[in-house]
């Protein structure tokens, strides 16, 4: 009849050191990508954090969150702490984004 063959005991030995390897290697991986975020901004008035903010053309939250490994409410509230301080400039914006740049 048909279907599938059945294994050796080597072969099924093979087959299942094979798997736990992948699974072994699939938990390292989410291990290491997973990495907490910051909800706390960076100093807005450090020297390195804003000459590193002036190098950069335009800045999105979006940019800051993954430069200082913030969450992006964070980097929100980071570069409006940068706007009232004079650092950066509100370029253009609407509800859902804003856009800034440094101020030479």
């Amino acid at each position: 009849m048909g279907g599938k063959k059945k294994l050796s005991l080597k072969q099924m030995e093979r087959a299942q050191a094979k798997k736990d390897e992948q699974e072994k290697k699939k938990k390292e991986k989410t291990a290491k990508e997973k990495k907490a975020l910051g909800i706390i901004p960076p100093d807005s008035k450090d020297e390195k954090i804003v000459d590193e903010l002036k190098k950069l053309r335009v800045l999105t939250p979006y940019t800051v969150a993954s430069r200082f490994d913030l969450r992006l409410s964070a980097a929100k509230d980071f570069l409006e702490q940068l706007e009232e301080g004079g650092v950066v400039q509100l370029i253009s914006g609407s509800h859902n984004i804003k856009i800034y740049k440094a101020v030479d």
